[in-house]
This record gives C-alpha cells, structure tokens and sequence, in this order.
C-alpha cells in the first residue's frame, strides 16, 4: 500500500534523513518486535517529521522520541490534504483493523432516508446506511444533521406524505394527528386516502428528492404559466408565492447533495509527481485512486484531444465495488470531510442526470488545480422558476 521502505539505524540517522524528500506523506514506523505497535500518522514534511521522531534524544524533553524502537520506514509522497487523508485511512484501517475508527474520529455523513421497504413510506434522517441492496433511498451526504433535518421538513411542507414513525394499521376510529387536521398529510393511519394515491405522493417525493428540487419547481412553473393564460391571476400569485417559499429550500442545496447511488463525480487533486495532476473517481459515494494524469502527453498520445485522453484515463479505473455499507459510510465520510471545508484543495465535478461528466469543465479544472488557481464557483443545481 506504501510505495516505499528504508531500514532505520540510529547510528546513519543523517544519511537516511537526507535521503527522505522533505514534502506531504504517509507514512510507518515498525519495530523489530512483531508484537510492537506501529507508528501510522501523516505530514506536510516527512523529513522534519522523521529528524523529530528518530533524530537524537534532547536533554529534559517530553516529545516523542522512537530513535531505539523504529527499525524500518515505510511511506508514500502525497500531492494533497484529500490523498493524504485518504491514504491515512487505508492505512490504519490495514494497520488497526479493530480500532481504526476511534483513531480517525469518523463522522458519518447524515442522509435523508427515504423507507420505501414500509407498506406506507415515510422520510427520517440517518447517519447509518442500510443494505446497499434494501429499497430505501438515501440522498445526501448533508454537512450535518441538522442542516438534513431543515431540508427534509422544509421540502416534505409542500408534499402530503406522513412525518409520523409508527409502523401504521390504517383503521377508521384513529383520531389522526396535528398534520392530517391541517390538511398536510393524506392520513393513511384512518384511511383518509387509497394505498394508489398515497403511493402515488411517495412517487412525486422521490422525484423531489432525485432532481434536488428541480421536478417541483418545472410543476409549479406550469401551473403558474397556465393560470396565468386563463387570467386567473388570484391563483398564478398564490403559485408564485410557493414558488418564493421554495426556491430558498432548493437553491441553498449543496451540489453534492444527492441520491447515493447518483452520487458519481470525479474529484482533481495536486499531484507530488512533477508536470502531472492526480484523480480520483467517486462512485456511488465510494472513492477510488489516486491515479496521475500527465499534463504533457507521451509521445503515442499526442494525436489526443485533452478530452480524449482524460476519458481513457477514467475508464482504466477499477471499478469501486462496496464491499459492506460501512466501507461506503467511511468513504463518504472521508469525501464529506473534505467537501464542506470552508477552503479546500482541488476541485470536484459530479456526473449529471444521464450519469455524463463534464469534460470540458474537467479539462478546464486540471489547468486550475495545476496552477494552483482558486476553482470556479458553484452554481446550485436547481435553478429558479
């Protein structure tokens, strides 16, 4: 998993520090005893990280010191804070299969989850993905909870589908609830609606749900436009003002805010290779690279198009196959706690609905994120009716 090992020996300190590039790593520090714990950390400079862990012992200090313990080092070069976090993750959960968690202080990513397996579906929030092959949806990841709570009871205001948690027996005497009396809900709990029209309110949230908001807003647009061409102008203003309530919930969406198994992008980080960028593809919410894009072409590829040979590059990719929904938690996890960073490093470009990347933006990106340009803004993916 790291690409290189050096044997350590106190007494060639000096020669093996000068050997190590002082730039971002990962990197291991094992003893000679195979029940010894290994040292797994990263840096921004992994020679002065090495000189303070393995260099000489200072008088009356308390730093750590491993110059007696470590007997080899293993490590990659990094080109990013993202690579690096990633890499460390890999590393440790290798290293620390037990209590790699606690090490890297995981916070899962919170989601709407749509329950669609429930005979009368129903919408909650969650930080736990189910089975990746279950019926339920789940659409986010959301920068935390309460940020997914707002989105959910905010969106479901425009929908008559249930906010209540039981497990429901339709049955006539039920006196129903506070949401089913304001006319907000269908009420399946007293059989205030067929099992088809509330399937049918479930179909409409999901398409919500899907197009992040964009389904409702063409809706509304439409009916505003065809009460307006009847003069029914009461009718187009009360429309308009749901339009108003809604474009605030949609237009503050964040782009990578979507339904997990959309949740296809391609992320373009700095590389520690010289003349090259490093990639990253996100599929399904799973991570995978990084793999160096050369921004000069070899000699067999200079008939190439940029475009032609970003494409060639993505498709050598293995596909990222989840092995449980816990790795796919801690994937996202990972992706998010890079993501919602008020300054972060490289750029990321998701897939649209017909699952197509944006090559040209891409193309555009790997010549900012080389230069070390700010990235382009981020448009909200609904647009305004």
């Amino acid at each position: 998993m790291l690409s290189e090992r050096i044997e350590f020996a106190p007494e060639r300190d000096a020669e093996i520090f000068a050997a190590v590039p002082a730039g971002p790593a990962v990197f291991v520090l094992r003893g000679d005893e195979s029940h010894a714990e290994p040292y797994v950390s990263k840096t921004a400079n992994l020679r002065r990280r090495l000189q303070r862990l393995l260099g000489a012992v200072e008088e009356r200090t308390k730093k750590l010191n491993l110059r007696d313990r470590v007997r080899s080092i293993e490590y990659s070069l990094t080109g990013s804070d993202f690579e690096s976090g990633f890499l460390l993750y890999r590393v440790l959960r290798d290293v620390f299969p037990k209590t790699y968690q606690n090490r890297l202080r995981f916070r899962f990513a919170p989601f709407v989850k749509l329950h669609l397996e429930n005979e009368f579906p129903r919408a909650s929030i969650t930080t736990r993905l189910g089975r990746l092959t279950g019926r339920a949806l789940y659409y986010g990841p959301f920068v935390s909870r309460i940020a997914a709570e707002k989105f959910m009871n905010d969106s479901l205001d425009f929908f008559k589908m249930r906010r209540c948690l039981d497990d429901l027996h339709p049955d006539p005497k039920f006196p129903g609830c506070i949401y089913s009396e304001m006319k907000m809900c269908l009420a399946p709990c007293f059989k205030g609606c067929s099992n088809e029209e509330y399937a049918q309110e479930v179909q409409r949230v999901q398409t919500y749900f899907d197009s992040q908001g964009e389904s409702l807003l063409r809706q509304f647009a439409e009916q505003r436009e065809a009460a307006s061409a009847d003069l029914a102008f009461e009718e187009a203003a009360a429309i308009h003002a749901r339009v108003e309530k809604l474009n605030p919930v949609v237009g503050q969406l964040p782009e990578i805010v979507r339904r997990l198994d959309r949740l296809n992008a391609v992320i373009i980080q700095p590389s520690h290779l010289p003349g090259s960028v490093a990639f990253f593809r996100i599929d399904s919410g799973r991570i995978s690279g990084p793999v160096a894009f050369s921004i000069q072409p070899t000699e067999h590829a200079k008939s190439q198009s940029m475009e032609a040979r970003v494409q060639e590059l993505l498709q050598s990719f293995p596909p990222a196959v989840a092995k449980s929904a816990l790795d796919t938690m801690e994937h996202l996890a990972t992706l998010k706690r890079w993501y919602y960073r008020g300054s972060r490093t490289g750029e990321i470009f998701f897939s649209d609905a017909k699952g197509e990347l944006p090559m040209r933006r891409i193309v555009r990106g790997i010549s900012r994120v080389f230069r070390g340009e700010k990235p382009e803004p981020i448009n909200s993916p609904a647009g305004s009716a």
